[in-house]
């Protein structure tokens, strides 16, 4: 028994210094982009174009930092599995795919897909924006913000229907400026027994896809986008929350990246057979996708 609480402390004690190590990392990253941004009020044109590179640097040191605290408190060992990685280019536009089940995928994916893609910003909901440095600093670096709008609350106001497609269309105007990975969680949610449930979805281990965001993306920059990546994680002993993962009980994780090219059937067509075309093929990667899961977590 002492044993036992032994290691329950050990773990305890590395979840708290992981912890603050990421706060202390959140808030180091004000530093340089408290300083870049306050240059930006004033720079314009190709100045204001570099400086836009620049700041997303921190984008880099903040993923580098979490690599580094992965490696020196063990958190957890991951499998990457890369298929045709020679495809991938820091100096070309992606978009990025995955699964969606722990906050704990937005750290690994922003901290293993450095620095093979270029620098990789999410959708994230509007709420998130409050959470301390780390919430102003996604809006500042131009994180495309989504709202969760009710029927209620569309019918009071008919402009919220257009206002994560208007917000993603900026946002990819901005994306324009230099190479960039924008990554789209399609089931919307991080996965849940209790949303699955609900759901009902077709899939073992997947929510069903949902497409909007993509669109929207596609609709903002198709002509820049050189690939889709398709990115699979997988948690092997169980979906861990972000606090087990901190205190090192994820003992693995298999990370599955496949470079896929987007058909021309989605690229060239026209806004509403753009989204047919599109539902059918996500639906085929998320079909393939499921049975990956499948095979890696030994289910017939």
């Amino acid at each position: 028994p002492r044993r036992k609480t032994i290691g329950r402390d050990m773990h305890v004690i590395r979840g708290i210094v992981a912890i603050i190590w990421i706060a202390c990392n959140a808030a180091l990253v004000w530093v340089p982009l408290t300083f870049w941004l306050v240059q930006r009020t004033w720079t314009r044109g190709e100045k204001l174009s570099a400086l836009k590179k620049r700041m997303d640097l921190i984008i880099w040191w903040w993923s580098a930092n979490n690599a580094r605290m992965i490696r020196l408190f063990n958190t957890t060992t991951v499998e990457i599995d890369w298929h045709e990685s020679e495809e991938l280019s820091m100096d070309k536009w992606y978009l990025v795919i995955s699964n969606h089940q722990s906050w704990t995928d937005i750290v690994l994916l922003q901290t293993y897909l450095h620095p093979v893609l270029p620098p990789l910003k999410f959708f994230t909901k509007e709420q998130l924006v409050w959470v301390p440095f780390i919430g102003l600093a996604m809006k500042v670096l131009g994180f495309p913000y989504v709202k969760r709008v009710t029927k209620k609350q569309m019918r009071a106001n008919p402009d919220l229907r257009t206002a994560d497609r208007d917000n993603i269309i900026t946002a990819c105007e901005d994306f324009k400026n230099h190479p960039t990975s924008v990554l789209n969680f399609i089931e919307g949610t991080r996965r849940t027994q209790e949303k699955y449930d609900h759901q009902n979805s077709e899939f073992k281990y997947l929510l069903r896809p949902k497409i909007g965001g993509l669109d929207y993306v596609l609709e903002g920059m198709v002509d820049h986008l050189h690939r889709l990546v398709d990115v699979t994680i997988i948690y092997p002993d169980g979906v861990p929350t972000f606090w087990e993962f901190l205190q090192g009980k994820c003992q693995q994780v298999r990370i599955d990246i496949k470079p896929r090219e987007i058909p021309a059937t989605v690229t060239a067509a026209k806004a509403q057979n753009r989204r047919t075309e599109l539902a059918q093929w996500i639906k085929s990667l998320w079909l393939d996708k499921d049975q990956r899961i499948a095979k890696v977590m030994n289910v017939p």
